[in-house]
């Protein structure tokens, strides 16, 4: 008699430990996009006028979008595990730490040699403590604590790709200086940046909603000059929100306080 072939239940476990595998693919992309970054700021150097800075940039825009898909994918299979976070942040110390202020140097800094490598220097620490910071914090917050370490990198390679001929003017360099220093000091500041974590992807959006995705594709394919325009807008919410509290305060001005005493006595109209 034939017996009944019995069939094993599929490997669940096995599976889903298969997904862990995705998010780690796009940190690796990650990681190696910043590797190339770093290779193209050093041949801009020796080889200037070939484009290698404006490569190096927009290796750093891709970095930015493979770690956003990285959290994003991690989200939604549930596949965010310790090792992830932990890798993820190694991977961004290379592409949003390294590879900009290798960039900036080369770039814009490198006639000041020693006040330039001491700017690019602070950049890297202000990434590694943003990074070291974000990773003991909670992660389900509205908003980060300091400018995300993404949005920094973005800016020097939004910078870089508005202008790629190295600097070569001396009046030019000190707006390279403030502005490297001060995106460092942006991301360790406590200043609270929109995460966009609670927007839910999975959730029905109206149809107009990808008309005007597809309206800022197009705008930006027009001029790719808009996304330094968006980058500049993400960096000086935080500082401008703080300000505009600030003023408010200011013009509501203290409450006034309740008088107490002889004024303050009810007379009797009996009296």
């Amino acid at each position: 008699m034939r017996r009944p072939v019995s069939r094993r239940p599929r490997d669940t476990k096995r599976f889903r430990k298969g997904i862990y595998l995705i998010p780690s693919l796009f940190t690796v992309a990650n990681m190696f996009c910043g590797f190339l970054s770093v290779i193209e700021s050093s041949r801009g150097h020796f080889e200037p006028g070939r484009g290698h800075f404006e490569r190096a940039a927009l290796l750093i825009l891709i970095a930015i979008i493979a770690d956003i898909l990285d959290g994003r994918i991690a989200r939604m299979t549930g596949a965010t595990t310790s090792f992830g976070e932990a890798y993820d942040s190694l991977a961004d110390v290379v592409s949003f730490g390294v590879a900009p202020s290798l960039l900036a140097f080369q770039w814009g800094l490198w006639q000041i040699p020693r006040a330039g490598m001491a700017v690019a220097f602070l950049f890297l620490v202000a990434v590694s403590i943003r990074l070291a910071r974000f990773n003991v914090s909670a992660h389900d917050a509205h908003d980060f604590s300091g400018l995300p370490s993404p949005a920094g990198a973005g800016a020097v390679a939004m910078m870089v790709l508005l202008s790629p001929t190295p600097v070569q003017h001396p009046t030019f360099i000190p707006v390279v200086v403030a502005v490297v220093f001060s995106l460092a000091l942006l991301m360790v500041s406590n200043l609270p940046y929109r995460s966009f974590k609670d927007l839910n992807m999975r959730r029905q959006w109206p149809a107009p909603t990808l008309f005007t995705i597809a309206l800022v594709f197009s705008l930006i394919t027009l001029d790719p000059r808009l996304l330094s325009v968006i980058a500049a807008v993400y960096i000086l919410s935080a500082p401008f929100g703080l300000l505009t509290r600030r003023m408010r305060r200011k013009d509501s001005g203290p409450s006034p306080a309740k008088k107490t005493g002889s004024d303050d006595v009810i007379q009797d109209p009996d009296r």
